[in-house]
């Protein structure tokens, strides 16, 4: 009795209370940190910035076009503004001379970009994914017009399509007297000039989307496909461009977006002046121009806009649909 009394009173002081013990045992942590309030300060920065501007930038002006173009504003004090209904838009499509041959300018814009630039823009796409050699340097040759500014291109291109001392009237000899052409002048010729100059450019946009297509498919099909003894067009034709269907939807949708918001090029040359009207010269024109018309402008900029979501929405249905399946 005397030996186990000291045994067991030494190890009932070893053993802590319940209560001594949770308080003194700490909870870990792990990898969690908590952020400071520089941090937050930072981080709220950040992303507020951004999130302010894109809202002021891009939301708040386009629910404001689309209130305007009910409204006739000489943009001249808030209280000038009088609410006219549909009548901007009954005038745009009826009594406005230059908003149809616009629309057929944006419509032929389109169509020679995705016939043209487009299937151009495929054939060097699949001769450098041939990993031919000097690929970079040719793909950043090729590339090198999509990074240059559009403004600066069409300055370029207007000293080739210079009547007196251009590139293009120096080779075939109409740099003469009596024998100029005047490509920008000519409104039989104007329009297609610029496209010359946007298709120059989008045939390196269509070749950087299509290369990277083309560098996603399985090596397996051409292998395969090589063992059925198919050449070479025959492999693209039917095994190679069927998987490129989700690069041709979102060439498609660029190449309509590129043909609807063409500004740049047509200001530069005459300012959409002699047959080369487009939409968006009508908006710029109606709204920062002589006129100041800033209701009716706004009208022409929601046509385009509604022009450009009938094109928009079904691309971000089909999007968000694969993605849900997937």
């Amino acid at each position: 009795m005397t030996t186990e009394s000291p045994t067991k009173s030494q190890e009932a002081a070893a053993v802590p209370p319940p209560g001594r013990a949770s308080k003194n045992k700490r909870v870990p942590q792990g990898h969690k940190r908590l952020l400071t309030r520089r941090d937050r300060i930072t981080l709220a920065f950040m992303a507020g910035v951004p999130t302010v501007l894109h809202v002021l930038l891009v939301w708040v002006t386009a629910i404001a076009s689309i209130l305007l173009a009910f409204t006739s504003w000489d943009g001249i004090g808030f209280d000038s503004i009088k609410w006219v209904g549909l009548d901007n838009f009954q005038q745009l499509f009826n009594d406005n001379p230059q908003f149809w041959p616009a629309v057929e300018h944006n419509v032929i814009w389109f169509v020679v970009l995705i016939l043209i630039p487009t299937p151009f823009g495929l054939f060097l796409a699949v001769q450098l994914d041939k990993k031919i050699r000097f690929s970079r340097v040719y793909q950043t040759a090729f590339f090198l017009p999509v990074v240059i500014s559009l403004a600066c291109i069409g300055f370029v291109w207007q000293l080739i399509y210079n009547p007196d001392t251009g590139l293009i009237n120096s080779l075939i000899g109409a740099n003469k007297p009596g024998h100029y052409i005047d490509w920008i002048g000519d409104p039989k010729l104007n329009l297609w000039a610029v496209l010359i100059a946007a298709s120059w450019r989008h045939t390196g946009y269509m070749m950087i989307l299509y290369l990277a297509g083309l560098k996603s498919v399985d090596p397996s099909l051409r292998e395969a496909s090589a063992l059925d003894g198919a050449n070479e067009w025959q492999t693209f034709k039917s095994v190679i461009f069927p998987t490129l269907r989700p690069t041709n939807t979102v060439v498609l949708v660029v190449t309509i977006i590129e043909a609807l918001r063409a500004f740049d090029l047509v200001f530069v040359f005459n300012k959409g002046a002699q047959g080369t009207e487009l939409l968006s010269i009508l908006v710029t024109n109606n709204i920062i121009g002589e006129s100041s018309r800033i209701g009716y402008g706004s009208a022409i900029a929601v046509v385009l806009l509604f022009i450009s979501l009938i094109v928009i929405i079904p691309y971000l249905i089909a999007t968000f649909r694969k993605e849900r399946r997937a």
